[in-house]
């Protein structure tokens, strides 16, 4: 659960221009060429069943998703094959051209394909059926060591990451570009999802339904609990604004108000005014992670005062802004001394309850049989998959917060998708594409026309994997492999999980399509 930023951002609705030379020194019809071959390669060549994982070998001998997929895997979890639907449409958009649409539309039934019972999605979708997912994580997931989620199969739905959520914003988008009715009783299902998981407090859990046999590694099943992990409270919350805005449903503004109201009342009470990762049903943080202790975290309270902030933008209620100056207050307690800052990072992430002092989350051994996560006092030798340190501007923080306080809730609240109700949903949604855990996904730093003139002869944009995995070999060992695994992103030879590479095969990477397309969609805009 790497913690994400919102991956699809709000981008202004930008004309065509209809000039055929661009200001970048490549003309349209160059650009709309080069966006044409490099789809027709990843739809045509790439695609399976319609979906996409995230990383590929040429030869597609090894492909990735956030561990190595089988080759019969689309992935779900951004950016995947709803992130790709959205760029498809946008694409549709810029240019006018039904081949994005349908596209698009592929990428939707993909979706609606890998649809769980339930309504919601897991990481990814297997075609190749039960067996091949129950043998994928015996296997490559089992030997993950600090990929927790994917170490046991819950076989339910999953909110983390956002996948859930992106599949189901695609899903309003492609139905109300053209009300194809093929889509509506996978968008049906996905929203009535929504609403079933939501807890009777107003959270929603990380997984959901959930299942009798979820706890890991001698500890008790957490993804049940009222997650904020990942956005998980307040990408619900979107999605829910994003139906209201397209189509509407009488059940989705007390739903959002009770999902607004479960932040005041999770809130712990000052002095240590925070929130934690999870909380319990008696509205107590918990523990989550074998490497996510019980304690109050400082990122997730930063995120949740930003929150508060937005729902009174939404509400124009004032309820929303009246926790934040003890949760401010209790950030800046907890700032830690220049000693122990780094890289601008100056806040533990996590604090133990009662005490206030900063818990340091350490491993031993060498993979997931015989290691083991703890946590102590020690600020030494901590992690280095999962950031022991957090950077938060608290002064910026409370300087919205007065502004907002000193503006009526009517006047903060006039642009609010909740009062507006229902509206056109913008033209174009990727403003940028949000990795997020995908290692390997480029960003930035071309222009139109150096992507044009970089497309290679077969239509993609080579890129230089900066991470690989260990391919299963086999169960770790008991004994631990010599060697110090105590901050690296992997173990021995038998971890599965992602880690960095200085020299990487050149590979195809979903990442990389979605940004360079992001990049020449906008040339033709200016």
């Amino acid at each position: 659960m790497i913690a994400r930023r919102t991956l699809l951002a709000a981008s202004a609705t930008l004309a065509l221009t209809p000039g055929a030379a661009l200001a970048q020194g490549v003309s349209k019809a160059e650009v709309t060429a080069a966006m044409k071959r490099a789809t027709r390669f990843m739809v045509e060549k790439m695609a399976y069943c319609g979906g996409y994982v995230w990383s590929y070998l040429p030869d597609r001998s090894r492909i990735w998703g956030e561990l190595e997929a089988y080759k019969t895997m689309v992935w779900v979890q951004p950016p995947g094959t709803a992130t790709m639907g959205h760029l498809y449409l946008d694409a549709y958009h810029a240019t006018g051209d039904e081949y994005y649409y349908r596209a698009a539309a592929q990428a939707a039934e993909a979706l609606i394909a890998g649809q769980l019972p339930q309504g919601g999605w897991n990481y990814f979708i297997d075609f190749g059926g039960p067996e091949s997912t129950k043998r994928w994580y015996e296997t490559i997931g089992r030997n993950a060591w600090r990929m927790e989620e994917f170490q046991h199969h819950w076989g339910n739905a999953t909110f983390d990451d956002g996948g859930t959520g992106e599949a189901i914003r695609f899903l309003i988008r492609i139905y109300v570009e053209k009300r194809e009715a093929r889509f509506k009783p996978g968008l049906d299902k996905a929203i009535d999802f929504i609403f079933a998981s939501q807890l009777p407090n107003g959270g929603w859990p990380q997984r959901w339904p959930r299942v009798a046999d979820g706890g890991l590694h001698g500890k008790p099943d957490y993804t049940g609990l009222i997650t904020f992990n990942d956005g998980v409270i307040h990408d619900n919350i979107d999605v829910l604004l994003t139906y209201h805005q397209a189509i509407g449903d009488p059940r989705i503004l007390p739903a959002i108000r009770r999902g607004m109201d479960i932040y005041l009342a999770t809130q712990q009470p000052a002095p240590q005014a925070g929130w934690g990762l999870q909380h319990t049903m008696d509205l107590k943080p918990a523990g989550a992670r074998t490497y996510e202790p019980k304690a109050l975290v400082t990122h997730t309270t930063a995120s949740n005062i930003e929150q508060l902030m937005s729902f009174y933008r939404l509400t124009g209620d004032a309820k929303y802004l009246a926790p934040i100056p003890a949760a401010l207050a209790w950030l800046e307690s907890v700032r830690l001394p220049k000693a122990l800052q780094e890289g601008g990072r100056q806040f533990p992430t996590f604090v133990e309850i009662g005490t206030n002092k900063p818990l340091w989350v350490h491993r031993r051994g060498s993979n997931v049989v015989n290691g083991e996560y703890y946590a102590d006092y020690d600020p030494a030798h901590t992690i280095g998959h999962y950031n022991a340190r957090r950077g938060i501007d608290t002064a910026k923080l409370r300087r919205e917060y007065e502004e907002l306080k000193a503006t009526p809730g009517k006047a903060a609240s006039r642009d609010s998708a909740l009062l507006k109700g229902r509206q056109p949903l913008k033209k174009y949604w990727m403003a940028e594409v949000e990795a997020g855990s995908d290692m390997n996904a480029t960003k930035g730093g071309k222009d139109a026309r150096s992507l044009v003139g970089s497309l290679n002869a077969e239509g993609w944009w080579p890129t230089q994997l900066r991470a690989m995995s260990h391919p299963y070999g086999g169960p770790g060992s008991k004994t631990v492999t010599p060697g110090d695994f105590r901050s690296t992103h992997v173990g021995d030879s038998t971890d599965t999980s992602p880690f960095d590479v200085k020299d990487g095969p050149i590979g195809i990477s979903t990442g990389t399509y979605i940004d360079h397309m992001i990049t020449l969609i906008k040339a033709l805009q200016r």
